[in-house]
């Protein structure tokens, strides 16, 4: 299929409506892009041109871009060098740049909201998401990253099984951005939950997946008014309440479904969902394959042994 007319470059042109929208109105030759489920998508772009002016302005969405090869004569306004292979940038959804593209250059994006950044700062850091964002950084180098997003190119998004590997992927190319290149933003101001009430309220969720939660649960565990709680809860969380109970339910699902034999309906029971049907849905609506598939995937020899899809 063109993939100049796929139904995912459309759904692209919508969602990622900064970044991808400016290099599709320039002479970038689009190879590859997929959507990756959790709302991650990736793209392969190849640009040849004497010269050329790129500019952004305020995305929306963060932006790794990896220099697969060539650069050497593209340049970013007030950035004393040039690209080069291996070389990587960290592009913020609130970031302005200037660009002056010349010659032939190949390069990975990696698209991915705020939330991703900011919902990773409370699980692996125990920060309040509005702390940290994604540093703006041009032509870097971080081997770690660097063979990270090799493989992420190496990997075949066509085939079903390489989606979920380059998914998996993809998350670990987040946890390596968070910890390497972060930053800290304005001292925050007040208004959201104590650092103790916040890492109470992340285990009291994680330990009652399997019950419907309610605001009004929530709410009494902090000592708080319903109001109040998700007026802070989402400060400190960066999303509600229920969308980040949905996030942790979904993350417990892969767990259970890469590592335990247990059935899709006690899966489904384990992390709070109705049933076995309304699990599926949910699962397959985030992560773009069924409970099922995704158990088979993972657990294929191919991917056991590391080898590419």
């Amino acid at each position: 299929m063109d993939v100049s007319t796929s139904p995912a470059l459309l759904q692209a042109d919508d969602q990622l409506h900064s970044v991808f929208r400016t290099l599709n109105d320039t002479n970038a030759q689009l190879e590859r892009f997929v959507w990756l489920g959790d709302h991650l998508a990736a793209a392969v772009w190849h640009r040849k041109t004497d010269e050329d002016e790129t500019c952004y302005n305020h995305p929306g969405h963060h932006t790794l871009s990896f220099y697969l090869n060539g650069g050497e004569e593209t340049e970013r306004e007030r950035v004393p060098r040039y690209g080069a292979p291996q070389y990587l940038c960290t592009l913020p959804g609130e970031h302005e740049s200037r660009w002056w593209v010349r010659g032939e250059l190949r390069f990975l994006h990696l698209y991915f909201l705020p939330e991703h950044f900011t919902q990773r700062a409370v699980q692996e850091l125990d920060r309040e998401p509005r702390e940290l964002t994604l540093a703006d950084r041009t032509y870097f180098e971080h081997p770690q990253l660097a063979a990270a997003c090799q493989q992420l190119v190496q990997t075949d998004w066509q085939h079903p099984d390489g989606l979920l590997q380059a998914n998996g992927q993809a998350h670990d190319i987040l946890s390596m951005l968070l910890r390497s290149q972060s930053a800290l933003r304005a001292p925050a101001s007040k208004g959201g939950l104590s650092v103790a009430v916040r890492r109470r309220l992340a285990d009291y969720i994680d330990a009652q997946l399997q019950l419907p939660l309610t605001l009004g649960q929530l709410a009494a565990e902090a000592n708080l008014s319903e109001f109040h709680l998700a007026r802070m809860f989402k400060v400190s969380f960066g999303m509600t309440p229920q969308q980040w109970i949905s996030a942790r339910r979904l993350e417990l699902a892969r767990t259970l479904l890469q590592h335990s034999d247990l059935p899709l309906e006690q899966v489904a029971q384990l992390c709070g969902y109705a049933n076995a049907s309304h699990f599926s849905h949910r699962f397959k609506a985030s992560v773009g394959t069924s409970p099922g598939q995704y158990r088979q995937s993972m657990r294929s020899p191919r991917l056991l042994s590391g080898g590419e899809a």
